[in-house]
């Protein structure tokens, strides 16, 4: 099934792609590969989700916060590309969780951005990855990830 079916099969409609917040872009293609500046939790409003894993958020609302990032990465994508039907693989991800220093549940939290991933695109949504803690991120968000994907 192709991604863009599966999306639908899913009951996913994707959000509108953020706009960067700095002086970047949200994608660069190079070849067949396409680069993914980091995203975060942000939600369809506009405001970003915020919290600290360990500090009042939970793994499971930070895993609910990471599957939003998946969605506005995958919207920044779509923007990219013209149809997610395009990727090939999902290549690798970076997942950063804004967490106390005790915290050690890194990978559950990113789990919720790959999960999203391997739902949408099959096998060719698994992926290398690294799940990492931060002192802080941008806007206090708790989780941001970034990707590289490569397209047919």
């Amino acid at each position: 099934m192709s991604a863009e079916a599966k999306l639908k099969e899913l009951g996913i409609d994707l959000p509108t792609p953020p706009a960067p917040v700095g002086n970047y872009v949200g994608a660069v293609r190079v070849g067949n590969l396409v680069y993914l500046s980091g995203h975060g939790p942000r939600q369809a409003a506009g405001s970003p989700i915020s919290g600290k894993v360990g500090d009042g958020m939970s793994i499971e609302e930070a895993q609910a916060a990471a599957r939003q990032v998946a969605l506005n990465a995958l919207a920044t994508l779509r923007a990219e590309i013209g149809s997610l039907d395009q990727v090939k693989r999902i290549v690798k991800v970076l997942g950063m969780v804004n967490a106390t220093p005790d915290f050690t549940e890194h990978p559950k939290v990113i789990d919720g951005f790959s999960t999203l991933l391997m739902q949408v695109f099959g096998d060719a949504g698994r992926h290398a990855r690294s799940a990492v803690g931060m002192g802080s991120l941008p806007f206090q968000i708790p989780v941001e990830v970034e990707m590289i994907v490569e397209l047919v």
